[in-house]
């Protein structure tokens, strides 16, 4: 029977980052994954999953020898982001201001894990089990069985980063808390009339802000929010009739643009009720998946990836047993405050801006207004939100 140090389930962004730290300290690791990605080709169209990765997140990516691959293919950086409700209230925020050459970066879901299992193949230390999943885990006193479909192999510590549904959190018996929220998100391809522009904003309405992603040339992601029932009505529209709702609902600063593919999906919050569970710990969407509205969830999930090597290198640095039980516990520590403030924050600014009082939408405003001509509170909550 083969023998990891570590066995990762899910090959996605979250795990494949998490895979190659842990090979960085040395330990002899396994990646589980369904099914690789579609190669890249310079010719496909975008695709609809992108992510806002921010300068924490690219410094990671940076470290692990993906984010040079990803620089080839494509992505678009941006220096400013700007958030209103009412013209009068915009507010922007600026990586000059921070220092900074670019806030993030705008890259789609694929590239990233393409880049990242790149690496994976090329590390010597690492084993890719794909197509390959997860049947079943037994516990014991010195680590872990884990029966996979193929084979059943050893090892000292099982992370799940399997995403929202983790099949390794509900083996483990670790529940949940968390709720569905009213409301689903459109993602609408289009090109644009204008440029490729260096800023991302978000405008917020009672029904849910609409947002603009920059992407590479005359590209732009759209994200609209809405009740359930209209993001369903708006599924049924032809590619044509979408351009037309989305001209006459989105700012006139979006400009004229051209719809190219969509797709839509549900709000949801969902917090581990725990991360640990003897040497299983959770990482990313099956710990934690938190309302998109700041696009910080995958982010969160490259957080807990820098979190667990910090932790395993002090013990190792240290001579501890770094799968010990106890050890392995300062990860959730780590993480779970800080996962849970920023779900709790972006609960406020949804809860906020959906808020149909006169009043409240009046103090919203005054905020941003307040804000944009604060500039230390705002540059702290910016190098925050970029992970500085």
């Amino acid at each position: 029977m083969k023998s990891y140090d570590c066995v990762i389930v899910g090959g996605g962004m979250v795990g494949a980052a998490s895979a190659l730290s842990l090979a960085e300290l040395g330990l002899k690791v396994a990646v589980v994954e369904r099914a690789l990605p579609q190669a890249f080709d310079p010719q496909q169209p975008f695709d609809l999953r992108v992510s806002a990765i921010s300068l924490a997140s690219q410094y990671l990516l940076e470290q692990v020898g993906a984010w040079q691959q990803i620089s080839q293919w494509r992505l678009c950086p941006y220096k400013r982001l700007g958030v209103w409700e009412q013209e009068i209230s915009y507010a922007e925020f600026n990586a000059d201001d921070i220092h900074q050459s670019h806030l993030g970066a705008i890259i789609e879901n694929r590239l990233i894990q393409l880049a990242l299992l790149d690496q994976v193949k090329g590390r010597d230390n690492i084993s890719l089990y794909c197509p390959d999943s997860l049947a079943g885990f037994r516990q014991h006193e010195h680590g872990l069985d884990i029966e996979l479909t193929t084979e059943t192999v050893k090892a000292k510590l099982l992370i799940a980063a399997d995403g929202a549904n983790s099949k390794v959190r509900q083996l483990a018996g670790i529940g949940t808390t968390g709720w569905d929220y009213a409301q689903s998100a459109m993602l609408i391809n289009v090109k644009t009339e204008l440029e490729q522009q260096d800023i991302t904003w978000q405008q917020f309405f009672p029904t849910g802000p609409v947002a603009m992603l920059p992407m590479p040339g005359n590209h732009a992601s759209l994200v609209w929010y809405h009740h359930r029932d209209e993001i369903k009505r708006l599924n049924t529209l032809s590619l044509k009739q979408l351009e037309q709702a989305v001209m006459a609902s989105f700012p006139k600063r979006l400009g004229k643009v051209e719809v190219l593919d969509r797709g839509s999906f549900d709000l949801t919050r969902r917090h581990a009720n725990q991360y640990q569970k003897q040497r299983v710990l959770l990482m990313g969407d099956a710990a934690h998946s938190i309302n998109p509205m700041a696009g910080q969830g995958v982010n969160l999930g490259f957080k807990d990836v820098k979190a667990l090597q910090q932790v395993i290198a002090e013990a190792i640095g240290k001579g501890e047993c770094w799968h010990d039980v106890e050890v392995l516990s300062r990860y959730e520590k780590l993480r779970r405050n800080d996962n849970l403030l920023m779900m709790s924050a972006m609960d406020a600014l949804y809860a906020s801006f959906s808020h149909p009082s006169l009043l409240m939408k009046g103090l919203r405003n005054a905020g941003l207004f307040i804000a944009n001509r604060a500039p230390v509170l705002k540059n702290k909550a910016l190098a925050y939100a970029c992970g500085l």
